[in-house]
């Protein structure tokens, strides 16, 4: 049996593919193998950005396998670090992570796309969260979708099910950019080489303080910055790399950062 998921590392930057012929649908052991994939990513520290796409040019990932699930795994089973897809609940991911949609996202392959930082999109894409037609629920987009787009049109799409294209999830900022379907992972790939180049402590003090935020309100997250009771921020204000942004602002030249 061939690997699921393909990797190709350059520099900074892993590109992760879910390569699952036909449709890149995901099962347990696949969604085993994403958790694994994430959580080496997470703790490499050479690694910077990661890049989530799917083989082919009609599927990016349908979410949950059905034959998989008609053959015996079971959908409340063990999806191994990270939850299903080894994102969704991957604990201390503080990398950037971009998915490339290139194709059909629905059901928990939305919900895989909605767990990355940025998302660009094939002009061909489309998307839809169509578990309510099968009666289950659409767990990880009912918590996450509202809070990403406006909260009724949120509401529609878990409601009814229906399929919208890629226009429409540009217009209500679901993904962050429409690319022609030939330039797609060049555009994916550009965006993590500039990414790549910023400064990791930051991005990590980021990701930690906005996944806070979407618990507590504004002034125990900011008490909680000020009194560097965030590790990652504590490790960004003792840091080389602050030092280092501070020299070179006021040497009129571009920082060298080196995550430490």
């Amino acid at each position: 049996m061939t690997n699921p998921i393909k990797t190709h590392r350059d520099g900074p930057i892993l590109q992760v593919m879910l390569d699952r012929p036909k449709a890149n649908a995901i099962d347990l052991a696949t969604s085993k193998i994403m958790g694994d994939v994430f959580a080496d990513f997470r703790d490499d520290p050479d690694l910077r950005v990661a890049v989530i796409t799917g083989g082919g040019d009609k599927f990016f990932c349908p979410g949950w396998d059905l034959k998989a699930a008609a053959g015996g795994d079971a959908v409340d089973g063990d999806y191994g670090q990270g939850g299903f897809g080894g994102l969704q609940e991957l604990p201390n991911l503080n990398k950037p992570v971009i998915a490339a949609v290139n194709g059909i996202a629905c059901g928990g392959g939305l919900e895989l796309a909605l767990s990355a930082d940025m998302i660009l999109a094939a002009d061909h894409a489309t998307f839809a969260l169509p578990e309510i037609k099968s009666g289950t629920v659409a767990d990880a987009a009912s918590i996450k979708l509202p809070k990403r787009i406006p909260h009724h049109i949120a509401m529609e799409l878990l409601f009814t099910g229906r399929w919208f294209d890629v226009d429409e999830a540009h217009r209500w900022g679901l993904v962050n950019e429409v690319v022609p379907q030939a330039q797609l992972m060049d555009r994916a790939w550009e965006l993590a080489r500039l990414l790549a180049s910023g400064p990791p402590l930051v991005y990590a003090a980021i990701k930690e303080i906005v996944r806070h935020a979407e618990d507590h309100n504004f002034q125990d997250t900011m008490d909680q910055i000020t009194g560097r009771k965030f590790k990652t921020v504590d490790t960004l204000y003792s840091s080389e790399d602050q030092l280092e942004g501070a020299k070179a602002f006021a040497e009129k030249r571009d920082p060298v950062w080196k995550g430490r």
